[in-house]
């Protein structure tokens, strides 16, 4: 009997931890749904949205992670030799020209701004869009143009030896092969971005801050420096920031001006197959443009300048007076040395080439291997932007934060080591894609996605999130909801975005080069060979169609600013 009851006890006791583990599992499950819920502030994705988001962004970031755990692996003597004599020297020859070039762009980017903006200049509403014009000439291009003009053999000697400049100052004395020379070529084509920023906040500055100052006795400089100037410092700071990660990734004009930056080391270096140190100098420039970006966003947080009237008045138009001439001429000579001057180069030779045969199948076929990739790079990019911004407007979440800021991992590295990435991991693990124009068409998306997620972005923006809502109400999934609501609605953002990334491929110098598969050359690649030969009436034709096919782009910009 006593057995029967200590098992008739053991039983109950059985039963009722049954009870509590069958109904911990369902609590567990409750409570982590709940979690997960309130993670995504009671909106989280569908799961194949969530896939596709987690997929892209991985792609996004492997090649670089990639990039630095072969820095890692490189070894010490790698390490010990390049910090011994070359990263040294790299450092100098990289962040001097990035601080000079930089300075630079911002003078003339904000004083052309001012003056075209405020002063009336003559041809004021033309200025407006021709100083913006050297952003559709690659500076690898401008590069081409301005060895054929003060290069050893250019225009420029010839006429100083054919003058009397030669018998009174003696030899030629300007050589573009030195840093004076990349420097002019970077800072006239970089400084449009800061022209263009610059522009879009002096014509949105409020009238009513420069008449209190005014009132106070303060003469125009004054007030330029003390209101204007501190007003227009956010958007200074974003150009600084767009012109110094352009420089610190620029290849094309550093190595056709024959200085070597760190993305041209790096580069010769996968030339010569010494993979460990092409990792090693890159893992340094992956440091360099954190340490760019982390400075650029501490100085923003430090300086917050707002306008916090409740009235609104157009900004003056200043008179310049006697100071109008030297205006205009400052103006012209910009413009002239940094497109009129190429153009005509580019013409000039383009003619001589037509003439001799110059465009022929071979030319077509280059143009068509740069469409081809570069459509393809453009058509990925509108996919996948979408389901990021999407994920980043109507589902945000830490988890939608770090996969949109993974997305542009490639955006803010130079294109040569995001090449480096792609071919650690395709010929190490994809080896099928390998030497095929794939790769190509892969590293512009990982590249320029950021170009049309920004575009796709601003467009969704404006749509109204009842829309979703809406349609979801109807029994829509979410994928259709994206593809039948969203997308009709946000289409002409996203095809900008597409032509953004289209015309920046198509220009792509660096990780065309060190990715295209034998014989396969698009027009980016056969400009900076031939004009390396000198061969200036075979490059002339390509670089000319490159400055026009890129048009498309700085209309979007002028429609944005």
């Amino acid at each position: 009997m006593a057995a029967d009851r200590n098992d008739n006890g053991l039983n109950k006791h059985n039963n009722s931890s049954t009870e509590v583990g069958g109904n911990s599992s369902p609590t567990l499950r409750r409570l982590l749904k709940r979690r997960w819920t309130d993670m995504w502030k009671g909106n989280p994705p569908g799961p194949i949205l969530l896939l596709i988001g987690l997929f892209v962004a991985l792609v996004m970031s492997v090649p670089i992670i990639y990039v630095i755990f072969q820095s890692f692996a490189a070894g010490a003597d790698s390490w010990l030799r390049l910090l011994g004599g070359r990263i040294p020297q790299l450092l100098w020859n990289t962040i001097s020209l990035t601080a000079a070039v930089t300075t630079a762009a911002l003078l003339i980017g904000v004083s052309l701004a001012w003056i075209v903006v405020r002063t009336d200049v003559p041809g004021k509403g033309l200025w407006q869009w021709m100083m913006a014009l050297p952003l559709v000439i690659p500076p690898y291009v401008g590069a081409v143009t301005y060895i054929i003009v003060f290069g050893p053999s250019g225009w420029a000697r010839d006429l100083w030896e054919a003058s009397f400049m030669y018998s009174v100052f003696g030899d030629y004395p300007f050589s573009i092969y030195s840093f004076f020379g990349v420097f002019m070529t970077m800072t006239l084509f970089t400084y449009p971005y800061v022209f263009l920023i610059a522009s879009a906040s002096l014509r949105k500055m409020n009238r009513n801050f420069e008449e209190v100052a005014r009132s106070q006795g303060m003469t125009t400089a004054q007030i330029f420096f003390k209101v204007n100037l501190p007003l227009l410092r956010p958007a200074i700071g974003a150009g600084a920031i767009l012109i110094s990660l352009y420089v610190l990734s620029d290849f094309g004009a550093i190595a056709m001006l024959r200085y070597v930056t760190f993305t041209a080391a790096i580069y010769y270096q996968r030339a010569g197959f010494d993979i460990p140190s092409a990792s090693v100098l890159s893992l340094v420039l992956i440091v360099l443009t954190i340490i760019i970006l982390w400075i650029e966003s501490y100085t923003r947080r430090k300086n917050k300048f707002y306008q916090t009237t409740n009235t609104y008045k157009a900004p003056d138009t200043l008179k310049l007076g006697k100071w109008k001439p030297f205006a205009f001429m400052y103006v012209f000579s910009v413009f002239g040395i940094a497109v009129i001057l190429p153009i005509f180069v580019l013409v000039y030779w383009t003619v001589i080439g037509a003439e001799v045969g110059a465009i022929d199948t071979d030319f077509f076929g280059y143009a068509w291997n740069s469409i081809l990739v570069s459509g393809m790079a453009a058509l990925l990019c509108m996919v996948l932007a979408l389901p990021i911004i999407y994920l980043k407007s109507r589902h945000p979440s830490p988890v939608s934060t770090v996969i949109d800021k993974l997305s542009y991992s490639g955006y803010a590295l130079p294109g040569v080591i995001v090449a480096l990435g792609m071919i650690f991991i395709f010929n190490n693990h994809i080896p099928a894609l390998y030497n095929t124009f794939y790769l190509i068409a892969i590293a512009f998306v990982i590249r320029f996605l950021p170009q049309a997620m920004q575009a796709g972005e601003a467009s969704l923006s404006l749509v109204s999130p009842r829309m979703d809502e809406a349609a979801r109400s109807l029994g829509y999934p979410a994928w259709k909801v994206m593809f039948k609501v969203i997308l009709p609605s946000i289409a002409p953002g996203v095809l900008a975005g597409g032509a953004l990334v289209f015309v920046s491929a198509i220009k792509e110098l660096p990780a065309t080069l060190m990715l295209r598969p034998p014989g396969f050359d698009t027009l980016a690649v056969r400009v900076y060979y031939e004009a390396s030969e000198s061969f200036y009436h075979q490059a002339a034709p390509g670089a000319l169609l490159i400055v026009l096919v890129s048009i498309i782009p700085l209309h979007y910009l002028l429609k944005k600013y």
